[in-house]
């Protein structure tokens, strides 16, 4: 396939309009070999992305709907958004900063859970800048989100890149906040994913490899301990290709009823600026997804809240029928001051890049997702 011109900027299509009639727009992102991506302004979210499989087959490989309104009802469950300002959850949606305490929604009881209800990240409508280089296409998302909204301190303004190159199939996003208090941020995407293409009826026959030696241990509310603890031993040991499907009843009486955890990245070298956190594999298809960040976790989630709604052209999103791999900072980070810090303060400016990569999984050549 050729490369995308380098005049192709990508141009605006609508998508719908919000309940409040605001007019949200998608933006369609191409490789050249095969990879189509589609983003609208609702949300900064991903909406489609094509890829194709080992004989050359296109599928869309994340859920979603056909249109706003989709999004807007109780079967949306974040798919394919930017979720923030904080993403994941809060303990009992509160915490203080500067000796002054915040308090933020509580939706997911008896916590905050991906920013908040009514203006987090997912449901405001975002302006963008589409634009192309010589090396692909992309499109910047803005965001100005003002003091208290939702509850978060300071004016936070935001902007996510998303780029397609034109060289290889891959999606790449990068954040970058500054704020003029000092205030939590911890962004990611939520997209859902089955290699097989969305609508198929499971996840659990996936391999999956997480780049992590740890994770963080929750309490039955699923806020972590403040404990970082080994992976090996647990049902939570994926250092080696493992089928989602093999361990996940054992931890399905817990309370993430699947897989539901944060992983702690092992460290990158010090000359690497993205660090390999995961790479995902569908024996049939034969499409490995390699998730790549410059976060220090990565949240898997066995899609164990899907409820068999319909999305995109009338699929069933069955329950357990695609996955998430959100990179982050741990959870509930702004209330343990032994993790990695969230907070971001006047004068910094938080920064973020992960980038999912395509390809055919060649398990004889490819190291990387043994």
């Amino acid at each position: 396939m050729a490369s995308p011109a380098l005049s192709e900027i990508p141009v605006a299509e609508p998508f719908g309009k919000t309940k409040d009639g605001y007019a949200v727009e998608i933006y369609t992102l191409k490789s050249g070999n095969g990879l189509t991506a589609k983003i609208m302004t609702r949300g900064a979210t991903l909406v489609q992305l094509d890829v194709p499989d080992k004989n050359g087959k296109i599928d869309d490989v994340v859920l979603g709907f056909d249109a706003v309104a989709g999004y807007e009802s109780e079967d949306n469950q974040y798919f394919g958004t930017t979720t923030g300002r904080v993403c994941n959850r809060i303990a009992k949606g509160k915490f203080t900063l500067d000796g002054k305490e915040s308090t933020l929604a509580i939706n997911n009881a008896p916590n905050h859970l991906h920013g908040g209800v009514e203006r987090s990240l997912d449901k405001v409508v975002w302006i963008a800048m589409p634009f192309s280089n010589a090396k692909g296409q992309g499109v910047k998302f803005t965001y100005s989100s003002p003091d208290g909204e939702e509850g978060y301190p300071g004016e936070l303004k935001i902007t996510v890149d998303y780029f397609v190159p034109s060289e290889g199939n891959s999606i790449a996003i990068a954040y970058a906040a500054t704020t003029d208090k000092a205030t939590p941020v911890n962004l990611t995407n939520h997209s859902y994913f089955n290699l097989a293409g969305e609508g198929s009826a499971t996840v659990l026959d996936h391999q999956l490899r997480l780049n992590a030696d740890k994770y963080t241990p929750t309490d039955d509310t699923m806020i972590p301990t403040g404990k970082i603890e080994q992976v090996e031993g647990t049902d939570l040991d994926f250092r080696k290709r493992t089928k989602i499907g093999d361990r996940i009843e054992s931890i399905g009486a817990t309370a993430a009823i699947g897989y539901d955890h944060n992983f702690v990245l092992n460290e990158k070298d010090a000359d690497t600026k993205l660090n390999l956190a995961a790479a995902l594999i569908d024996p049939v298809s034969g499409r490995i997804l390699r998730v790549s960040t410059t976060e220090p976790g990565i949240q898997f989630y066995s899609g164990n809240f899907l409820k068999g709604q319909k999305g995109k052209g009338g699929k069933i999103y069955a329950h357990r029928s695609a996955m998430c791999l959100e990179t982050q900072h741990y959870p509930d980070s702004v209330n343990h001051p032994n993790f990695p810090t969230t907070i971001l303060k006047p004068g910094e400016t938080f920064a973020s890049r992960t980038v999912f990569s395509f390809g055919i999984d060649e398990p004889k050549k490819d190291a990387a997702a043994k």
